[in-house]
């Protein structure tokens, strides 16, 4: 029959596995490749600005 483990001795070991748990996200989240040149591609049509006017026209 294995023996029980001291509460302690547990709290210390999920303790751990949060502390790993937290660096593997870390490292994972900063994994991405890291683009050279920044802003060189178009921004998609539906995050640009409208004119004025054709503002004016969709809310009539």
């Amino acid at each position: 029959m294995p023996v029980r483990s001291r509460t302690a001795e547990r709290y210390a070991r999920a303790l751990a596995a949060g502390l790993v748990a937290v660096a593997a996200l870390l490292l994972a989240a900063n994994a991405a490749p890291v683009d050279a040149t920044p802003g060189t591609t178009p921004a998609p049509a539906s995050d640009t600005v409208p004119a004025p006017d054709d503002l004016a026209a969709a809310t009539r």
